[in-house]
């Protein structure tokens, strides 16, 4: 089938247009950037390439004509600088993705998948691994977006007969992912000690959180394309936990050399831990990480190396 990909230029998105590809499927990315910013795309004529504002409901209903599932992955705001302007995060990421699912029902779209943060919708954990059903009390305001629209998804099933699917992602981390974007903490680490300069670790490194390699990320978002189950949020993690310190380990096992590390005060919106429980993604997607945590350094670390 043809599928557009919202966010199709960046980090998630370029992995899962390739995924799709390999399927078979028609991919149309639809992005603010364009092909030629895009190196894995070069040659590449499979894809069709849209430029244009998530925010322009023109450029979006050109995006989505004539396709027949759609995934969801532009957010304009990072969960650490979310809470420094709500209003502005809301009017960006909730409004505009009504908008886009005002047009993709006007449209007569199909399948749409939503990704969505398993890091922060749920808030401080009560139980370790969280499950789907875990309560949801989001203390950023990139975590309370990402709720919010998983409820629109939901009114518009209701009001509108919407085939959607939810997958609440871990910490993806790989190849293409921006050092510079302050998302991301395996690979900016990796990036630094590639580089011989020391990493910054934001309290004494006991923070745990569930690190997933972004290939093994767009093979769980292709299989939601064609998931027809009854579940409508799936978490998708590596189901481990890992702290910031075992992390660095990891990393000076693969460098085959000790790190620099810094230890900065900790910061008031870093849950303790976040591990997610992915029983569901097993039974309903036929789908469990692929990647050991080494391995995926590893990928990683060549592709910063070569960068």
């Amino acid at each position: 089938m043809k599928c557009v990909v919202l966010g199709g230029a960046g980090f998630i998105g370029s992995h899962l247009a390739e995924r799709l590809l390999a399927a078979g499927h028609a991919v149309r990315i639809f992005d603010k950037y364009d092909r030629g910013s895009a190196t894995w795309a070069a040659g590449n004529r499979d894809i069709e390439w849209v430029r244009g504002d998530f925010l322009d409901p023109g450029d979006v209903r050109g995006a989505i004509g004539g396709c027949q599932a759609a995934f969801h992955l532009v957010s304009t705001t990072l969960p650490q600088s979310s809470n420094e302007d709500p209003a502005a995060d809301v009017a960006s990421n909730v409004i505009g993705t009504i908008r886009l699912l005002e047009a993709w029902r006007r449209e007569g779209g199909g399948k749409f998948v939503f990704v969505s943060s398993g890091g922060t919708v749920y808030g401080v954990p009560r139980t370790v691994p969280i499950s789907e059903e875990h309560p949801t009390h989001p203390i950023t305001s990139y975590g309370i977006t990402k709720l919010t629209v998983e409820k629109y998804l939901q009114l518009y099933r209701v009001l509108h007969g919407l085939d959607y699917c939810v997958l609440r992602l871990a910490n993806p981390f790989g190849e293409r992912q921006r050092v510079a974007s302050g998302q991301g903490a395996v690979t900016a680490f990796l990036h630094r000690a590639h580089r011989g300069e020391p990493i910054e670790i934001w309290g004494d490194g006991s923070v745990v959180r569930d690190y997933l390699y972004v290939g093994d990320v767009a093979d769980a978002l292709a299989r939601a394309l064609d998931y027809r189950g009854g579940h409508r949020i799936i978490n998708i993690g590596a189901g481990v936990g890992r702290d910031l310190n075992q992390v660095l380990v990891a990393i000076e096992n693969v460098l085959g050399r000790p790190v620099i590390r810094r230890y900065l005060r900790a910061r008031k919106f870093d849950v303790p831990a976040n591990v997610l429980d992915i029983r569901l993604a097993r039974t309903e997607l036929g789908w469990q990480p692929a990647t050991a945590f080494e391995d995926a350094l590893r990928r990683t670390l060549r592709w910063i190396a070569g960068a």
